[in-house]
């Protein structure tokens, strides 16, 4: 199962953390797998790459973290991560056995 964990703070999406295979299918035929990871990527890639904000990331098999480190209640950002929360929540409806998506108000990561 993929562990989807967004942090906020005051209504803010600051941070993200993904965990583990979605086990749908196959490695290369995991459409499950390969929508979170699009739309993780997206964010991060918008987030870093259009709007410039810097980014504390880790990454590795089955696992990505990503904190913004200055700039996460720009309007640009939150659009972006609230639609990366969306995709989220419409995966962990329709793919319940495959992905949980847990919302962390006033967390630090």
């Amino acid at each position: 199962m993929t562990k989807i964990f967004l942090f906020k703070k005051n209504g803010v999406i600051y941070a993200c953390q993904i965990k583990g295979h979605s086990c749908y299918a196959d490695k290369g035929q995991d459409i499950v797998c390969s929508a979170v990871s699009t739309a993780s990527q997206m964010a991060l890639i918008g987030i870093e790459q259009v709007l410039g904000l810097s980014v504390e990331v880790e990454q590795r098999e089955g696992f990505l973290s990503f904190k913004i480190l200055e700039g996460a209640e720009c309007e640009g950002a939150q659009t972006i991560l609230v639609a990366m929360e969306k995709t989220f929540e419409n995966l962990a409806k329709d793919y319940a056995k495959n992905v949980k998506l847990e919302v962390r108000k006033d967390d630090i990561v």
